[in-house]
């Protein structure tokens, strides 16, 4: 498996690993999948702001994808970020999710980001909980019943890591 910074001939594949998720899960808010051109102009947003995103391939083509983003837009965010990660449904628990987060961890650090959240949807997400616990992320809260999806109520379970310093300075 190579992880290398995404470009957007890999935008076909990245939509659909995403378009699946969206359709069958509920680590999405999504209900309706983004079409190419829209996963393109997300592609594009990231890419002009300096933010990582990566692909996981093998032989097989992508495996998954992930990125960070400003965890939110004022100013004063501006060292936190919010990590997403999504991987192909066939190569599932096999690392590729892990391996991924941990490189954003390390261009976000390289970065200069202090701060990096991950914002899961569903408390029965054990997955994506387990992959953010093992990388250092602590458990920092849970909305109940945020989201409804697939005619059911959803958490949102959100875990927090620091990235170098921390809280140890002000940048």
């Amino acid at each position: 498996m190579e992880i290398r910074t995404a470009t957007e001939a890999d935008i076909p594949d990245i939509q659909s690993i995403y378009a699946h998720h969206v359709l069958t899960g509920t680590g999405t808010f999504e209900e309706e999948p983004p079409s190419v051109e829209e996963m393109t102009e997300r592609f594009a947003k990231v890419a002009d702001n300096g933010w990582s995103w990566l692909v996981a391939t093998d032989a097989t083509g992508v495996l998954g994808f992930a990125y960070y983003t400003q965890f939110r837009e004022r100013s004063a965010y501006r060292f936190c970020v919010e990590d997403s990660v999504y991987v192909r449904e066939d190569v599932r628990g096999q690392g590729v999710g892990k391996a991924l987060v941990a490189r954003l961890i390390e261009d976000a650090t390289a970065n200069g980001m202090r701060q990096m959240v991950a914002v899961i949807g569903d408390s029965e997400n054990t997955g994506s909980i387990g992959v953010h616990a093992s990388l250092g992320f602590q458990m920092v809260g849970t909305l109940r019943a945020a989201g409804v999806k697939f005619g059911r109520w959803v958490d949102v379970v959100s875990m927090q890591r620091p990235l170098g310093r921390g809280d140890a300075d002000v940048p």
